[in-house]
């Protein structure tokens, strides 16, 4: 960053007035608009919002339905129970270094933002289009999850169902940011029911409480075995080639659950809420992703020949087929249900989030300025038309396997959010060391992630080998196959021709550790205090998921 760019940082349209304006949105609480495109958009998220997109954001179709299933193929029950517990603290790591930065700068784009400052203005660029263009393929991925679900209970051409659930997912995201976030507190409590009813079913079918049936317990641990000799790697080595994939299968289940970060400046009180979401993001992994694949790996064995069956309806999900094993007949229409509202729900976060990056970038003069134009409901409507036109690859399963389409468009997300991760977590400790180096106290931050630096450290250097190795298999004598190669490491030359074009242009430096604007933010956070939380009363002190 030169000095002239260091001077006029404080008149930046980007950074607003720097004043407090205090007004009233959406309810009796206040908020405050500190930064200049929160006059632009509308602060519609409240903490129950927040919270529970944070709980249940993430419960995608893949985590109900493909992705468990494929990691306890892959590595046995041990290896994706092991595989999912390891990811998950991986991904807390990245969430509660994001939270920390939003939390002081809570700008549209999270990350991508923060890299504008903190890092290089030429990473922002390359990780805003990065990000971009995730979301420009995961949403048409789950959008063709969406009509394939669909077939489960009617023959009815994918076309027509891509056409209209395609159309509700932009009908929910040009309107009032206070929509998006009511359904998908709706559609979070619906996926939340889920997980928890399954586990419970799991544990019956376990313990057995189904009738005619008796107790499984650990019994697929010890036959077929609690890891799988994968690829025919015989040995101890071929049982952590298992393991070691089910990392990239868990990563994609976990993809999203930094997104809690990427509408900051919609966000009622950020600085609170933002933390709070993050502080409870370990439990979530726990109780949601960790006890769940437990459950599964309990009641199916890992050489069931339908865990990996192409339908792509809910007889493919682990539970479906435990409970086909334990009679219960109507389990799969309860879950192909609820897994067709959790696949439009992910879709939507998709477009939540790869319209704010875009909007992010537009407004960091790394985008067409025409992105960041936003309608009368304070929805940046062009960066979010733009989204949605690539919903159209979805048509892409009328002429091949949607299971393939699909898997194409999953595994390269999964080398995204990878990539995404470590970005925050570079960013992360520039901004950790920034404040070491200007003598600033964390104590002075409106929050502190715990375990810092060393979380951030830690997930740099995982996220960084699974990336590299997460297509190994393709080097392995006789297993070359350019579909895997191609999704697994595709993205890692495009993030470095962003980055290092942008960079190669634009002639951009690394922001120094003594340039970085941290006092300005913190200036910023302390000349604009937010409201103080109002305490529950009556009932809502028993509210346990978003209060």
């Amino acid at each position: 960053m030169s000095s002239d760019e260091k001077s006029v940082l404080g008149d930046d349209k980007r950074l607003g007035d720097v004043e407090a304006v205090a007004e009233a949105l959406d309810g009796p609480e206040e908020d405050i608009v500190e930064f200049d495109e929160k006059k632009d958009l509308k602060r519609g998220l409240h903490q129950r919002h927040i919270q529970m997109i944070a709980l249940a954001g993430t419960i995608g179709t893949v985590s109900t339905r493909y992705h468990s299933g494929q990691a306890i193929v892959q590595g046995g029950p041990l290896g994706a129970f092991l595989g999912y517990l390891i990811t998950g603290c991986l991904a807390a790591c990245a969430v509660i270094s994001v939270a920390e930065m939003s939390a002081l700068v809570p700008l549209s784009g999270a990350a991508i933002r923060h890299a504008e400052y903190f890092f290089d203005p030429a990473l922002s660029f390359a990780e805003g289009w990065n990000s971009v263009y995730a979301c420009c393929v995961g949403t048409p991925a789950e959008m063709s999850a969406v009509a394939v679900l669909m077939q489960f209970w009617t023959p009815v051409s994918n076309a027509v169902w891509i056409t209209v659930f395609g159309i509700l997912l932009l009908a929910s995201n040009l309107f009032f940011i206070r929509i998006y976030g009511e359904i998908e507190f709706s559609l979070a409590m619906l996926k939340i029911l889920l997980i928890i009813g399954v586990i419970i079913m799991g544990l019956v079918i376990d313990l057995g409480g189904v009738e005619g049936q008796e107790r499984i317990g650990f019994r697929y641990w010890r036959d077929p075995g609690p890891f799988v000799q994968y690829l025919d790697i015989p040995g101890p080595l071929g049982r952590f080639a298992g393991f070691w994939a089910t990392l990239t299968s868990a990563a994609y289940s976990y993809s999203g659950i930094e997104s809690i970060t990427n509408a900051a400046a919609e966000t009622k009180n950020p600085r609170r809420n933002i933390p709070k979401a993050a502080k409870r993001i370990f439990w979530r992994i726990l109780i949601f992703y960790v006890l769940a694949i437990l459950v599964v790996t309990m009641i199916v064995p890992s050489n069931n020949e339908n865990l990996l069956s192409s339908t792509g309806t809910a007889t493919q999900s682990p539970f479906v087929i435990a409970a086909n094993l334990a009679g219960i007949k109507v389990v799969p229409h309860i879950i192909n249900a609820v897994v067709l509202t959790s696949a439009w729900s992910s879709g939507n976060s998709g477009m939540l989030n790869g319209s704010r990056a875009l909007y992010g970038i537009a407004r960091e003069g790394h985008a067409p300025q025409v992105f960041a134009r936003c309608n009368r409901y304070g929805i940046p409507y062009v960066a979010v038309c733009s989204i949605g036109a690539f919903m159209a690859l979805g048509y892409m399963t009328l002429d091949k396997s949607a299971s393939v389409v699909f898997g194409w468009f999953q595994d390269l997300i999964a080398s995204s959010i990878l990539v995404y991760w470590i970005v925050i977590c570079l960013v992360y400790l520039r901004f950790f060391y920034g404040c070491k180096r200007q003598g600033i106290s964390r104590s002075e931050l409106p929050w502190r992630g715990p375990f810092q630096p060393y979380a951030a450290w830690t997930g740099l250097f995982a996220f960084i080998i699974i990336l590299l190795t997460q297509g190994y298999s393709v080097f392995i004598h006789g297993l070359w196959d350019t579909e895997t190669f191609f999704s697994a490491y595709f993205n890692i030359p495009l993030i470095l021709v962003l980055y290092f074009g942008f960079k190669i242009v634009k002639r951009t430096q690394i922001v120094s550790l003594e340039e970085m604007p941290i006092r300005h933010f913190i200036r910023i956070a302390q000349e604009n205090p937010e409201p103080p939380e109002k305490p529950l009363k009556g009932w809502h002190k028993l509210n346990i998921l978003w209060g």
